[in-house]
């Protein structure tokens, strides 16, 4: 299968300018540099009294990926990844510093919100004005017309002009288009979060369907469900450069554990706010990805583990039970467990560390930080119970119920599955 896009040593540099600034802090002080400005401009008129200070900024360093015709691909990273200038540079919008990308098809760009609409034209002017952008006869956009309108659902606004629409309406309508008007290769960034949970499961169902058509979708979102869902690939990017690229899981995982809130989480061995007899006490606590990856965030829906690191300051302590419990970050507590509950105890070896893990399965904990808090108890006697948190879990919507639906976006705590009939 040939390349739809070709991307080769691609790079984007930005010139930031810094204009220095003096500080004057008395009334005087102004009046004399003033005094002193009006001078310079009168003697040296064609000397500039403040020299701007140029910078470099890369937002694109050497980036090489190929895309086949027919992939769906994810393209993720923190903010300032560079992420949308790719896509810039990909749909034409703006033009490369070093390097080529060579594209092969039709592209339909849905960068951000309003992209290409022209304010004073109605939504049913700017279908007909977007499909000639995209080259097509006005037969073929009349071909499709009905189904945009369906799509979009804004029928009765369709001859409003659309600087009128809301950005949910401005969306609804741009995706329409950018979907149904047959492009071979449709690119989107993030802009699908404006739309409601509805809107978005419906756009995602498209992009689907124009991949399975045999059409490149490119799509950019921080929602690592809907990435994992739609995308057969995936691309990390960080600081404007490639990282890594392949499956989603390892991919997502890597972005995922690579992210600043694992500094949260403290050495434990050094914390002095604590009680118990000290047989054994918390030395360090962190999560992992059910491939055992260390990671920061956690996806609703996927396996996880606990990992909880122990410590002991005497051979053969005793039993130990260990002890977590899940907190929001108001301080409510939303489930303890023990592994004394499931019949669990453990012994220290002679290297004197332990780590014990504790796997959670298709984690339910809705979006949100989770604050963990921890105690030992050896032989039924309280060894460890730190007064602060052992660490904080970050929880990203996933696909919990498999199905594509992230469920309710409101302010839960948990996710449950019901059976239906």
């Amino acid at each position: 299968m040939s390349d739809a896009i070709a991307v080769e040593n691609l790079g984007k540099k930005y010139t930031i300018s810094h204009r220095h600034r003096e500080d004057h802090s008395s009334m005087r002080d102004m009046l004399s540099h003033g005094m002193s400005a009006l001078g310079k401009k009168l003697f040296h008129p064609f000397t500039s009294s403040h020299s701007p200070v140029s910078e470099e900024f890369w937002a694109l360093s050497q980036v090489s990926f190929q895309v086949k015709q027919g992939e769906r691909i994810g393209i993720i990273g923190k903010n300032g990844a560079g992420k949308s200038t790719l896509l810039k540079i990909l749909s034409r919008i703006t033009e490369p510093t070093t390097g080529s990308a060579r594209i092969k098809g039709r592209v339909a760009s849905l960068l951000e919100v309003g992209t290409g609409f022209h304010p004073e034209l109605t939504g049913r002017e700017n279908i007909y004005l977007n499909g000639a952008i995209l080259g097509m006869s006005r037969q073929e956009i009349r071909k499709n017309f009905d189904q945009i309108v369906a799509f979009s659902e804004i029928e009765k606004f369709l001859d409003t002009p659309v600087k009128r629409y809301s950005s949910g309406m401005y969306v609804r309508l741009a995706f329409a288009v950018a979907a149904h008007l047959e492009p071979e290769i449709l690119i989107v960034d993030e802009v699908l979060a404006v739309g409601d949970a509805a809107f978005q499961k419906k756009c995602l169902g498209k992009m689907e369907e124009v991949g399975s058509e045999g059409r490149t979708v490119l799509f950019v979102s921080h929602n690592m469900a809907a990435i994992k869902y739609l995308c057969g690939s995936v691309l990390l990017l960080e600081g404007g450069r490639k990282v890594s690229a392949g499956k989603p899981e390892p991919v997502i995982a890597q972005y995922l554990g690579s992210d600043s809130s694992a500094d949260d989480n403290r050495c434990l061995e050094t914390v002095l706010e604590r009680s118990g007899n000290g047989r054994v006490i918390f030395s360090d606590f962190f999560v992992e990805d059910g491939h055992g990856n260390r990671i920061a965030n956690v996806l609703t829906g996927d396996d996880v583990v606990f990992v909880f690191r122990i410590k002991s300051g005497q051979a053969n302590p005793g039993q130990i039970d260990v002890g977590f419990s899940l907190h929001n970050q108001s301080g409510d507590t939303l489930s303890v467990l023990y592994s004394s509950y499931q019949n669990s105890l453990f012994e220290v070896d002679a290297s004197g560390y332990l780590d014990i893990r504790c796997a959670l399965k298709e984690f339910s904990f809705a979006s949100g930080r989770l604050v963990v808090k921890g105690r030992l108890l050896v032989n039924g006697e309280e060894a460890d119970w730190p007064r602060v948190p052992l660490g904080y879990v970050d929880v990203e919507n996933g696909d919990f119920f498999g199905t594509g639906n992230l469920g309710f976006s409101g302010n839960v705590s948990l996710l449950v599955k019901g059976q239906w009939k």
